[in-house]
């Protein structure tokens, strides 16, 4: 399998590297532009953070990503 990104993988990154101004924007938008619920939109985020690929594509914004998950599961 090669390790590249999909048409919808890279709309998960670009979706998820815009900025929302209302809590349910991004959940509408994410229904709307990728026809995801938002629980599977998050599934595939967080399988895309382990690729290199996506960190190939934009690492600003992967890097920023695992650095929250990774805040996340220490608190647990």
């Amino acid at each position: 399998m090669t390790d590249e990104l999909t048409d919808r993988d890279r709309a998960v990154l670009a979706l998820e590297a815009r900025s929302w101004r209302t809590a349910g924007a991004k959940e509408a938008a994410i229904r709307e532009q990728l026809g995801l619920a938002p629980a599977r939109y998050y599934q595939l985020l967080n399988g895309l953070l382990d690729r290199p690929a996506a960190l190939a594509h934009d690492a600003v914004l992967v890097n920023r990503l695992r650095r929250v998950r990774e805040q996340r599961r220490s608190r647990r």
